[in-house]
């Protein structure tokens, strides 16, 4: 199929032409790829170029990625296995558009995705940064389960650091259109993570002064299932390091009455780093437990930046203290196999933790 040319006008309203890639990050998703490919060449608006990007998959993965580019006619670029981040980075550099879409490859668009998204584009602010829709969630084989995610969990557009790290920020890659001056003003991606890459994406944007505008329709299906990057271990990962760059860009201001760690940070990430380590203890087997020792070392991390904050309340320190001793000692396995003690012990810690 073939895509827009850089001179052909695109979207309407006397907008004068705009140049918009389309970046998948593939990895060993055969699986998949073709219905997110499918759902880019059959947009109601064709972008200017489009790029899959192998970031490192196996052998026979990339073969797989080669028949349908040659089936369906796209552009590949490969690297070493880098990450989702690195790998969208690198289909950035390899294109020239003045706006960036991307999409994962185990989600698809909506077939006017990229219409909407230019529809909404300011026509006089300077300082744009990206525009965003909302998105529906679906199963691994595309079955629709809500056609309302970010409107429901968080707040839009975003207007403020502070909402923007007390919780997940709901803005998605696969549902926004970023400006290239302010991606490249950030340098793209943090490759480091692996999860939570696109929270610190936007709030760099964002505090380099970008704007951003949000449409309240979906423009993208998001399919949630164990075998995305939302589950696992390389998550957990992420979740920590993204908690430890917060803390270190935003120390607390008690002069101002800011208190990052008290008031933001915590109340984020202590259940669910705290929740996966109890979870790891306790389980006889699963995603969890094969990283036993990794996820309580996650709490144990937590921890210990939790205690060294001298605006963190004692309770809660105390609270957590006692959790890790008993993460440590492996305590909180023995209490779930004793019934009916075990319920009631776990059900306890979890409470002590909350």
């Amino acid at each position: 199929m073939e895509l827009a040319k850089d001179d052909e006008a695109i979207g309407s309203r006397g907008r004068k032409a705009v140049s918009v890639v389309v970046v998948i990050p593939f990895y060993n998703g055969s699986d998949f790829i073709e219905r997110a490919v499918r759902s880019v060449l059959e947009q109601t608006v064709r972008p200017s170029e489009f790029i899959v990007v192998d970031d490192g998959s196996r052998p026979e993965e990339a073969d797989k990625l080669d028949e349908i580019a040659a089936l369906l006619e796209f552009r590949v670029v490969r690297q070493k296995n880098g990450g989702q981040g690195s790998a969208r980075n690198a289909g950035v550099r390899a294109s020239a558009s003045d706006f960036i879409c991307f999409l994962d490859q185990d989600d698809f668009y909506l077939r006017n995705h990229i219409e909407v998204l230019i529809e909404a584009l300011p026509n006089d602010d300077p300082h744009f940064g990206w525009v965003y829709g909302d998105l529906f969630e679906a199963d691994r084989d595309g079955n629709i389960v809500s056609t309302r995610i970010a409107s429901i969990h968080s707040t839009h557009p975003k207007t403020s650091i502070f909402e923007m790290i007390r919780r997940d920020m709901h803005v998605l890659p696969s549902a926004a259109m970023i400006a290239r001056e302010a991606f490249e003003a950030v340098e793209g991606f943090d490759s480091q993570f692996m999860g939570y890459e696109d929270d610190d994406l936007f709030l760099r944007i964002f505090r380099k002064g970008f704007t951003n505008y949000f449409i309240d329709r979906a423009v993208t299906v998001w399919c949630i299932h164990t075998e995305s990057t939302s589950y696992g271990v390389r998550m957990a990962r992420s979740r920590l390091r993204y908690f430890k760059k917060l803390a270190a860009t935003f120390p607390d201001e008690p002069e101002k009455g800011r208190f990052y760690m008290r008031d933001y940070l915590v109340p984020r990430f202590r259940k669910p780093i705290i929740d996966e380590a109890i979870a790891a203890v306790s389980n006889g087997s699963g995603k969890f437990r094969e990283f036993r020792d990794e996820y309580v070392l996650f709490a144990e991390e937590f921890e210990a930046a939790v205690q060294a904050n001298p605006y963190v309340r004692s309770v809660l320190k105390l609270r957590l203290r006692v959790t890790i001793f008993l993460l440590k000692k492996k305590f909180i396995g023995p209490f779930v196999k004793l019934k009916p003690v075990a319920s009631f012990a776990y059900l306890r810690l979890r409470r002590l933790v909350g």
